[in-house]
């Protein structure tokens, strides 16, 4: 089920707001998010409901025995899920590698990347003494299940998400403004990211419109589709946290407006970025190593990277692309970068950008190294071709300079107002945009998320 899909926005969601908001105690409203959580996934996904519902009891009964001294629960927490993963998103990828062909097709379980860090990480920061066990099953369930969150992040830390488990402030103010930022998250995906979707493939997959300048369009309107996409969704997950009282960790900053390859990776798809950053580069040593030793540590985190979004040589390259771009920032610019004037570096880093996402759309990688070339060796593009398409597929044009705009902090943010005639105006507002993305739905084709695949 869908966030952008008319079942969740006119029968999921309001039943269970009427649910939750009736329960009597904050237990009863644990239960309603556990069940409707436990449904939302079920509804999509029921052949893997069993495996979700295994990797969780397992996690929770291994921590429980960690904090008792028993030495081989971590081990084995970490083995089955990181197994569970491999084996249904990566084994055919490693047996590849070895020649084996034809091996019966795995469904891959939807969010067990996401699902699978969360995990993890509890039970590394279990093992480190930074938390204490989660008691009770059923919280613990939820804290890995809550379905705002439950497919495509943002990935929660057990630490940070435990005391609103227990006990949370829910206001009528705050769910208000969870709804705004739900509606914010739905009008990326929908009035955006999905006009962006269609001209991207359409650039991509006609031969005609495949040179230098359509292929630099191509990359554009596939990152502003990735961009309103991901970042659309995270909106969404946050504001229903909010609408339940959990405050969820943002995922995005702004990151096209970056002015260095760093600097991008500090505001893009920030909670995947601190699970590396704590969970596998600072254990392989971090920074404080030797230039050789640092090198390596960042290949290895990036092709990690560029691996956990898909199980396909084109992610691996993706990463090493971004670990390559890194070193050269971090072992040869250095802090030379600080005195590049701000726009070269935006611009610079933009462009990097933009090929970079030419390796994750493309699946195979001759095709990508034709693609590149086409890029940088100048061949003409048949605009006409685009021009005698059908008109839909043309108007998504107009979509990419709100894109490109509203990448950029623009606004800074407001307190929204309290009460009085500005609340009303701004709750108009929303309203309305809610109104014009409900019709979009209705006249367009569905588009799933993009993060979904992983």
């Amino acid at each position: 089920m869908s966030f952008s899909s008319l079942s969740f926005l006119y029968a999921f969601l309001p039943v269970v707001v009427i649910l939750y908001f009736l329960s009597p105690s904050p237990r009863w409203r644990n239960a309603v998010l556990l069940i409707t959580s436990l449904f939302f996934y079920a509804w999509g996904a029921p052949k893997a409901l069993p495996l979700l519902l295994g990797m969780a009891a397992l996690v929770w009964l291994c921590g429980l025995g960690t904090e008792k001294g028993l030495g081989f629960c971590h081990p084995l927490s970490l083995a089955f899920v990181l197994g569970s993963l491999i084996l249904f998103k990566y084994l055919g990828f490693f047996v590849g590698l070895f020649g084996v062909k034809t091996l019966p097709a795995l469904l891959l379980p939807a969010g067990i990347s996401f699902t699978s860090f969360q995990l993890m990480a509890y039970s590394i920061d279990l093992k480190r003494g930074q938390i204490r066990a989660e008691r009770s099953f059923f919280r613990f369930l939820l804290y890995v299940c809550f379905f705002p969150q439950l497919l495509q992040g943002p990935i929660l830390r057990y630490g940070e998400t435990a005391p609103m488990l227990r006990e949370r402030s829910v206001t009528l103010d705050g769910a208000v403004c969870g709804l705004r930022r739900f509606v914010r998250g739905l009008a990326k995906k929908v009035l955006i990211a999905d006009q962006a979707a269609v001209l991207a493939s359409t650039l991509y997959g006609q031969r005609e419109l495949s040179g230098t300048a359509g292929l630099w369009l191509a990359a554009l309107c596939y990152g502003m589709q990735v961009f309103y996409d991901f970042s659309g969704y995270s909106d969404m997950a946050i504001g229903l946290g909010q609408l339940f009282g959990f405050k969820l960790p943002d995922n995005f900053d702004h990151p096209y407006a970056a002015l260095s390859v760093s600097d991008f990776w500090r505001r893009w798809h920030m909670t995947l970025a601190r699970w590396f950053r704590d969970y596998v580069y600072i254990p392989l040593g971090g920074n404080r190593v030797g230039r050789g030793r640092l090198a390596l540590n960042l290949l290895i985190v990036w092709a990690l990277t560029g691996l956990w979004h898909g199980a396909s040589w084109n992610f691996v390259l993706w990463g090493l692309y971004y670990g390559v771009l890194l070193l050269i920032e971090r072992l040869v610019i250095g802090k030379g970068i600080e005195h590049v004037p701000p726009l070269l570096r935006w611009l610079v880093t933009f462009v990097l950008v933009n090929i970079g996402w030419v390796f994750f759309y493309i699946s195979d990688p001759s095709l990508i190294l034709e693609k590149l070339l086409r890029m940088f060796i100048y061949m003409p593009t048949d605009w006409r071709a685009l021009l005698t398409l059908d008109a839909s597929v043309c108007s998504k044009v107009l979509c990419l300079p709100f894109a490109l705009l509203f990448s950029f902090p623009i606004v800074k943010k407001a307190a929204a107002p309290e009460k009085g005639p500005g609340l009303i105006v701004l709750n108009g507002m929303h309203l309305v945009l809610l109104i014009v993305c409900i019709m979009f739905i209705i006249s367009s084709s569905f588009t799933p998320f993009v993060y979904f695949n992983f």
